[in-house]
């Protein structure tokens, strides 16, 4: 039965991390609710985030090793619970460690008082391996790149790299536990292009401490625009209430962070959204799911890649095609109160990059004239510049955003668009 609260009163959200997601929480929580604090605790000054006057901006040692994180959470509850006994707490991560901490810590969080809008951990450690993903893709009639499994603590001191074409991606099939592993030149995907560095690649992470599967991949061909991108959230009966998804313009091509994208294009794809439906009713999920997929101009398939158990970096893409994604966890996990069916595809162009990075970067020109159109009439593109925040604030997300010149300048246009190893 849904519940009665004053929300802008009583409820507190607690946010984990620094990033792009992390302020999105925090200005969307504001703009649907009025709440003018949010707490958020990382583990460095994040200037965009500290400087925000609708932010309680706490620095955390060790947020993220052992029990500090829980015992970081029970204190703040505990704190809030003392000021106000109607206090409606609710926790949120950034990313994909974020995910896994706080869904292994639920039963724990849940005790003292805070909600836990994520799935349960042996389902959420269950559809993060890709293996396990792909199995369910294949039951679930959702295409996938071909893929090679190889177990990285227990596998073989050399692969059989003569065996695969290349180009050839290979990339985690744990992502949490390779971001926490202790890696030489560790990239998020490694854009594979010869046997010797392939060979090279595995040497690295097989002496390395992480002991889970490495995955190697068909290379589907395609620039940045082959990419799209889809976000849902589901209820209680793993039934989709809201998607929205799009094509990617830009991705960031950091080697620490490719594969995020810095610029999407609101557009739906129906076969993309039904595998994705199945998939969520399939399993029962409940909440945020973030799909990664890359249109196969071979056979006019999509392939999907991945799914984080989390609302994406990105996911203020949401709120900018219609429906304010803090809005959905508040009322599904905190009111009760049903959703109704929607897509979110208002035309949109979501964008953390100066137009002069577009124009340098896009080389898919009909895309980039329909992403430069889209600009001018979507309403705040950039998800850290918020009017309704500080100067300072403001100031920050100016700079982050000019930064990606200096970035795009290292990692895409003095190396031909080439991956910087």
């Amino acid at each position: 039965m849904p519940i009665e609260i004053d929300i802008a009163k009583h409820l507190q959200p607690i946010v984990i991390g620094g990033d792009i997601l992390a302020y999105s929480w925090v200005r969307e929580m504001h703009r649907a609710f009025g709440i003018t604090r949010t707490i958020v605790l990382a583990t460095q000054d994040i200037k965009m985030l500290s400087s925000s006057k609708f932010t309680d901006y706490r620095l955390v040692n060790g947020l993220y090793e052992g029990d500090t994180a829980f015992e970081a959470l029970e204190a703040v509850a505990a704190e809030e619970l003392a000021r106000d006994p109607e206090c409606k707490l609710i926790v949120l991560g950034c990313d994909d460690v974020h995910a896994r901490i706080l869904s292994r810590g639920k039963e724990r969080l849940q005790a003292a008082g805070i909600t836990v809008p994520y799935i349960d951990f042996d389902l959420l450690d269950e559809i993060t391996q890709k293996r396990r993903f792909y199995e369910l893709c294949e039951e679930l009639d959702m295409p996938f790149p071909k893929t090679w499994y190889f177990d990285c603590g227990n596998g073989p001191d050399e692969l059989p790299v003569d065996e695969f074409d290349y180009p050839l991606i290979a990339k985690p099939s744990n992502s949490a536990k390779f971001q926490a592993a202790t890696i030489e030149a560790k990239r998020k995907i490694y854009e594979i292009e010869s046997p010797e560095e392939l060979q090279q690649v595995w040497r690295t992470i097989r002496v390395s401490d992480y002991d889970a599967e490495l995955v190697v991949q068909d290379f589907i061909p395609g620039d940045d625009n082959a990419i799209r991108t889809l976000t849902t959230f589901s209820d209680a009966n793993g039934d989709a209430r809201v998607v929205s998804g799009g094509v990617v313009i830009l991705q960031d091509h950091d080697p620490t962070a490719l594969g995020n994208p810095l610029a999407i294009l609101g557009e739906k794809e129906d076969v993309i959204v039904e595998g994705a439906k199945r998939f969520l009713k399939h399993i029962g999920y409940r909440g945020f799911a973030n799909f990664d997929i890359k249109y196969d101009e071979r056979d006019g398939s999509f392939r999907f890649f991945e799914v984080n158990t989390r609302a994406g970096r990105n996911t203020y893409y949401m709120s900018l095609g219609g429906a304010n994604f803090a809005e959905l966890v508040v009322k599904e996990f905190i009111l009760g109160e049903p959703i109704p069916y929607q897509e979110a595809y208002r035309p949109f162009l979501y964008c953390c990059v100066p137009e002069y990075v577009l124009k340098r970067s896009v080389t898919n020109i009909d895309r980039l004239a329909e992403a430069l159109a889209t600009i001018e009439f979507t309403d705040e593109p950039y998800p850290l510049h918020y009017p309704a925040d500080s100067a300072t604030h403001n100031f920050w997300a100016l700079v982050m955003k000019m930064n990606q010149i200096r970035k795009f300048k290292k990692y895409y246009w003095d190396t031909g668009g080439k991956q910087l190893k």
